[in-house]
């Protein structure tokens, strides 16, 4: 019996970029804060420092110099359980765009918090 493959999800929208800051509205760990490690655009999901810790049991392998042993890490987590923390007013905001016009014609999309206004993107 052939077993069927199952097609990739479609890429999903995220808001979120390396090194914003985030805080866990549901889950386990709900209302830590931690900085974004890594975005996976494909699986919807964050890396959020200290966020969603897991066990890891590793092998030691003196070849690669790997020490054996339990080690603790990150495990990623959906973007739809975080919300962004505004640098301005320090509070879990949802995420605006702002289009503004650029010389030549082009136009920028940034991102701003819906409390107060104040721009999420770094210069």
């Amino acid at each position: 019996m052939a077993i069927a493959k199952r097609k990739p999800a479609e890429p999903v929208r995220i808001e979120f970029k390396k090194d914003d800051t985030v805080k866990v509205i549901s889950g386990r760990d709900k209302g830590k804060e931690g900085r974004v490690l890594a975005v996976n655009r494909l699986t919807g999901k964050l890396l959020v420092e200290h966020v969603m810790m897991i066990k890891r049991h590793t092998r030691p392998n003196p070849q690669q110099q790997i020490k054996g042993g339990i080690a603790e890490r990150e495990s990623p987590i959906n973007a739809s359980n975080v919300l962004i923390v505004c640098p301005g007013c320090h509070k879990a905001v949802r995420i605006a765009h702002h289009v503004d016009a650029v010389a030549g014609g082009k136009t920028r999309r940034t991102r701003i918090c819906r409390k107060c206004g104040q721009t999420l993107d770094r210069k």
